[in-house]
């Protein structure tokens, strides 16, 4: 998956309107046609828990009674799946007893509407609906992002490398990871100090962030560890990225000491299309082409083709 920024005027938040009433889909469409929406229907329980996993949306306006289904059973489907959780939903229901409208709150909704309603205080609420969805986002991202570097985090990696292993497997396509150390850093550290060292990071970190493709996922993994997930990518062209990062890192000019010289050791694990690996062994055979490169006299890249048969072939230090 790309992640990109999209231009803030084309920047629509989507709603899916869920009714099985026609005039309802109409209604909505045109009162709120000012208020900067994408709008996608959707008449049934099965549409809407289809459309909601595929198209995205930001906010999911629930109707509870949709003909022949049960509109809170769907809001207790799109509250157990991981795919749609997350995303607010408001009910819009005819039916104004407590007993309602406290089972709906149980099963995650963020706000209950009754029929008829007003055009105004709908417009209110969904936008403070989608306020508190943008702002609930925004965390989520800065939780996953490094504080010192500005590069993806663990906890960022442990998710989508394993989705990128999935997809990897269940459509063949090409995959390659890669692990990156910082040769000697200790020693960064105590001739020069720990700012200086903070400063090496950060360079390193600029430097894997302009040399790689949008698609990469740079991460920092931990310590001076950085790690690469390269979606389709053939492990020679992997292998090509990861010489062209060592080189840049390694020609680095340092203002604050001419004495200060940084390399690092890089070891890389990738395949064509799906491997009997499982994501872990898939890891750690990264993990042990890095270490390799640092037996072997660091400042250099150790590449693995994963195989898709049985076993492992040799390691090949380049």
């Amino acid at each position: 998956m790309v992640h990109t920024m999209q231009p803030i005027e084309d920047a629509k938040s989507r709603v899916l309107i869920v009714d099985d009433a026609v005039e309802v889909h109409r209604l909505l469409r045109a009162r709120l046609k000012d208020d900067d929406l994408e709008f996608t229907s959707a008449f049934s329980a099965s549409e809407a828990l289809e459309k909601a996993v595929s198209w995205r949306p930001d906010l999911i306006l629930l109707d509870i009674v949709l003909g022949g289904d049960d509109g809170l059973r769907l809001l207790r489907t799109l509250k157990a799946d991981e795919r749609t959780r997350d995303v607010p939903v408001i009910v819009l229901s005819a039916q104004q007893s407590p007993e309602q409208k406290v089972l709906a709150f149980d099963l995650g909704a963020v706000d209950y509407i009754t029929k008829p309603f007003e055009m105004v205080e709908l417009r209110v609420r969904l936008r403070a609906a989608l306020r508190v969805h943008q702002l609930v986002q925004m965390l989520a991202v800065k939780a996953q992002i490094d504080g010192l570097t500005g590069l993806w985090n663990r906890a960022f990696f442990d998710h989508r490398w394993r989705e990128e292993y999935a997809r990897c497997q269940r459509h063949q396509h090409p995959l390659c990871l890669a692990f990156i150390d910082i040769d000697h850093f200790k020693r960064v550290n105590d001739k020069f100090g720990h700012p200086v060292g903070d400063l090496v990071l950060q360079n390193v970190a600029r430097v894997l962030r302009r040399e790689c493709r949008q698609s990469d996922l740079v991460c920092r993994y931990g310590g001076e560890e950085f790690v690469i997930v390269m979606p389709d990518t053939h492990p020679r062209d992997a292998a090509t990225l990861c010489h062209r990062l060592r080189a840049a890192i390694e020609e680095m000019v340092w203002s604050r000491s001419t004495e200060l010289h940084v390399t690092v050791s890089i070891g890389v694990a990738g395949s064509t299309g799906s491997t009997v690996l499982s994501v872990d062994q898939w890891v750690e055979l990264a993990d042990k082409n890095l270490y390799l490169g640092k037996r072997s006299g660091r400042n250099r890249v150790v590449v693995t083709e994963v195989p898709s048969g049985p076993g492992l072939t040799g390691r090949e230090a380049v």
